[in-house]
């Protein structure tokens, strides 16, 4: 009779035990790790994760590899969501982190070879304007209609997603999901801007009120003020930032950098007919030029204003140790307490400056500093982009084969689900889906993260956004832009003749481009060169020298500030 009971048992965990076995992973995962941060009720994650399980059932015992660069919030994925997907739905993921130039560089493998190096990436929508031109990554709308039907989550409800538009091309195809966003915006020691004395002693020197700087002559003004000052037993300075010669020198330039400083058009998200790149498109988004021979304006004044003004602050009013440091590496040093404040600023970071015991952070749990937007450059007009944003998105390449790309469609899913989302947010404050910024967990927490909740909740945060449809190939023209700010970063060249090189060599792959045909009829179709005059004479970019580039400095209370961001 016990034989019979225990046969009949294995007979009924053959037939039933795998299903079992992956819910009661859920379970242990829902119970574990997410509790109540979820926009879900705790029987949704079960119906969801069901869903998973059931859906996950036809690719069990698949491996597949996924990259992405390495920031928090991915790193909780490759380190908690991959392992818990695998035991949830069978599917083994090797969550990949490596530098974002790296994620680029393997990526452009495998569009020049077809070979399937990784079954997902997760790189930005940046690149937008070379998915939606050579047509390599399959774009999502037609995805989730034929070949992923089957694996797309029927609650992934895309109009709660806040960054659809930026990995959406002009044929309103989505080419990437978005998994994490970030923004740049300026960072500052609320604290001692708001400190009687040192708002005394600035008035006194400087003939104004020290706030958040609207424009660049009052950052600048900042930045020296405090620059060589000690407070709290440590020697302060006035702006931080980075410039070793590294991929990542390419991003702070063309992540929004030269269109604050005014280089571009105005238009948003992005400047038109000449973008943040100083890249020209006619009114079919063919690019016709990146000199300003052709109408494009990455070696026009305001460029080489945008160049000169980093430079002089990266020397005078920033950590010395700065000057060899790449983005990741710069990331967290204001955290360390002797940085007054810093204009390019990505929200990414944030995580890292909210941490127990920092310099940076009072006892009770609130931040010394405050985030805020960025001021503008001395080209800068109203109606031109305002910041970046960063949209790391899922990116499946039609080089993949279906059923590793059907496994991996369902991993993007798991890591910006409903259930998962509000937590994975919690860990690494990058924010996907609307309804977890409006969660009621972090309107609680909204008082700890400086500013950050009420920037994600306020319509403004549509106005950062990132490289647009006006740069044809990503991984080429990118690679074009730390080689040549170096050059001018380190002194080789001057800000003037590291942009001529850096136009010349932009309008170089143009026009193979052109010539190879390989974009059609969204690729590159090359103005003729004349005199920079009859450009510099048009209106909008490129724009001739101003006489001043230091115009009056203005500044505003932060408390006067965030209200616009505050509903």
């Amino acid at each position: 009779m016990n034989r019979r009971l225990l046969s009949t048992t294995a007979v009924l965990m053959a037939l039933t035990g795998p299903a079992f076995a992956d819910m009661a992973a859920a379970t242990k995962f829902l119970d574990e790790e997410i509790g109540d941060q979820s926009v879900l009720s705790r029987e949704d994650q079960e119906a969801e994760m069901q869903w998973f399980v059931d859906a996950a059932e036809p690719l069990k015992g698949m491996s597949i590899n996924v990259v992405s660069e390495t920031i928090t919030t991915h790193e909780y994925e490759s380190r908690v969501l991959a392992p818990a997907f695998t035991a949830i739905t069978g599917i083994e993921v090797t969550h990949d982190l490596i530098g974002e130039g790296d994620v680029v560089e393997k990526l452009q493998t495998q569009m020049q070879t077809g070979e399937n190096v990784y079954d997902m990436y997760i790189n930005d929508a940046d690149l937008i304007g070379t998915h939606w031109r050579y047509q390599q990554a399959r774009n999502i709308t037609d995805w989730m209609a034929e070949e992923g039907a089957d694996f797309t989550n029927p609650d992934l409800d895309l109009d709660d997603f806040i960054g659809l538009a930026s990995a959406t091309g002009p044929d309103d195809k989505l080419y990437q999901l978005p998994v994490q966003q970030f923004a740049n915006l300026y960072w500052f020691r609320h604290d001692w801007f708001t400190d009687p004395d040192i708002m005394a002693e600035f008035r006194a020197e400087y003939g104004y009120d020290l706030g958040v700087p609207v424009n660049w002559s009052a950052y600048e003004d900042i930045a020296k003020f405090f620059t060589g000052r000690e407070i709290d037993g440590q020697e302060i300075f006035g702006n931080m930032d980075y410039g070793k010669k590294d991929p990542s020198l390419g991003w702070r330039f063309t992540d929004a950098w030269m269109s604050m400083a005014g280089m571009g058009d105005k238009g948003e998200p992005n400047g038109f007919p000449v973008d943040e790149w100083g890249i020209r498109v006619n009114e079919d988004y063919q690019p016709v030029g990146s000199c300003m021979a052709r109408g494009g304006a990455t070696n026009s004044p305001a460029a080489v204003y945008a160049i000169e003004k980093y430079i002089d602050w990266l020397k005078n009013y920033t950590p010395p140790a700065a000057a060899g440091m790449t983005f990741s590496e710069a990331g967290p040093v204001p955290a360390q307490g002797n940085i007054a404040q810093q204009m390019f600023w990505y929200t990414a970071f944030t995580a890292d400056m909210v941490k127990e015991g920092l310099p940076v952070m009072n006892e009770d749990g609130t931040p010394k500093w405050r985030m805020a937007p960025s001021p503008y450059g001395a080209y800068w007009e109203e109606g031109m982009k305002v910041g970046y944003q960063d949209v790391g998105a899922a990116t499946l390449m039609k080089s993949t084969p279906v059923d590793r790309a059907q496994a991996a469609w369902l991993y993007a899913q798991f890591i910006v689900s409903k259930t998962v989302d509000t937590k994975k947010s919690h860990v690494g404050l990058t924010f996907v889906r609307d309804s977890t910024v409006r969660h009621e967990s972090f309107t609680e927490r909204a008082p700890e993260l400086g500013g950050l909740v009420e920037f994600y909740r306020s319509p403004d945060r549509t106005r950062w956004s990132d490289t647009g449809l006006n740069v044809p190939d990503y991984p080429r023209l990118a690679q074009l832009w730390w080689q040549n700010i170096g050059d001018a970063s380190s002194g080789a060249k001057t800000a003037q003749e590291a942009l001529d090189a850096l136009c010349e060599q932009q309008e170089s792959v143009l026009e193979r481009l052109e010539r190879s045909g390989v974009q059609g009829d969204l690729g590159p179709k090359m103005n003729e060169p004349q005199d920079p005059q009859v450009w510099l004479d048009q209106e909008g970019a490129p724009k001739p020298k101003l006489e001043n580039e230091k115009p009056a400095p203005v500044t505003i209370a932060y408390e006067d500030l965030i209200k616009r961001w505050q509903e």
